[in-house]
């Protein structure tokens, strides 16, 4: 039986999963989604049909560290409790960080100040099995990461991205108030993070895919903020594949959350320095 709206109470969630066996985050027909598997988990506990708002949409393949969502329930259940009571019922790619009890008018979506993601390419000319669910293979050439941190600089503050707005977006305009950029390296690993007030569809992957060309050299960094400044969607030609994105985290000016469970939830890839000296019983490289 459906609660009446009185009796229903907002619980918000910080969710992780893997993005790799998902056609994204939204509910689609037919097709395996997180919304709809976490929908699902919440309806069988409860016995009725719910819906999770979450914070941002990812695409298909794409993951988050500290995705949020919320949605609204009746009973005994204390907020708190949901997140053990979801993971027993979730498959091993989703999981619940935390629950707890926001107020009635508090939106996942809405009451979001901002988003942050990050990619990570890997440079290694040898393939990883254990990193390459997490990151771009990307060994063609080198990359330099002084280019690529320089060239996301200009971007900081509001601008008209349709450069790097992908067709089929329900979004009317391209405005994007970016608030922090990073690019570290960590041996082969290429770490970029890109915060703003609010993405658009598939804006990351298309920035990503270009500042590739940016460490390489073959595009300059003037050519890079002329071809956003002037809109020229047309000459961003691929985006980065989708399974070095991840959602890093969601900021809100009220949180019912500690930091441990969402703020940094995802560690940087990174592989020791081989020319290491090994311990005692250690066949390692000397």
């Amino acid at each position: 039986m459906i609660a009446s709206k009185s009796e229903l109470k907002r619980v918000a969630l910080v969710i992780q999963y893997l993005g790799t066996h998902f056609h994204g985050w939204q509910r689609q027909l037919k097709l395996r989604t997180v919304q709809a598997e976490i929908e699902d988990a919440i309806a069988r506990v409860l016995g009725y049909p719910v819906t999770l708002h979450g914070a941002g949409r990812t695409d298909t393949g794409v993951h988050a560290a500290a995705q949020v969502a919320h949605f609204d329930a009746s009973g005994p259940i204390p907020a708190e409790r949901w997140a053990a009571i979801l993971n027993s019922y979730l498959p091993q790619d989703i999981l619940i960080r935390g629950s707890a009890a926001v107020e009635s008018d508090w939106h996942a979506r809405f009451d979001a100040k901002w988003r942050r993601y990050r990619y990570t390419l890997y440079t290694d000319a040898r393939p990883n099995l254990f990193v390459q669910p997490l990151s771009w293979h990307y060994y063609y050439a080198n990359l330099d990461e002084n280019l690529i941190r320089a060239a996301l600089q200009p971007l900081l503050g509001k601008h008209h991205l349709a450069a790097f707005h992908r067709a089929g977006s329900r979004r009317k305009h391209s405005w994007v108030e970016v608030q922090a950029v990073t690019c570290n390296r960590q041996g082969p690993f290429i770490h970029i993070e890109i915060q703003a007030d609010g993405f658009l569809y598939g804006m990351v992957r298309l920035i990503v895919g270009l500042l590739v060309d940016v460490g390489k050299g073959s595009l300059s960094l003037e050519k890079f903020t002329e071809l956003w400044q002037q809109q020229r969607r047309e000459n961003v030609k691929y985006a980065a594949p989708p399974q070095g994105l991840c959602l890093l985290r969601v900021g809100y000016s009220d949180f019912p959350f500690p930091p441990e469970v969402w703020y940094d939830t995802l560690p940087q890839l990174v592989l020791p320095d081989t020319n290491y000296v090994s311990s005692v019983g250690d066949k390692g490289k000397r």
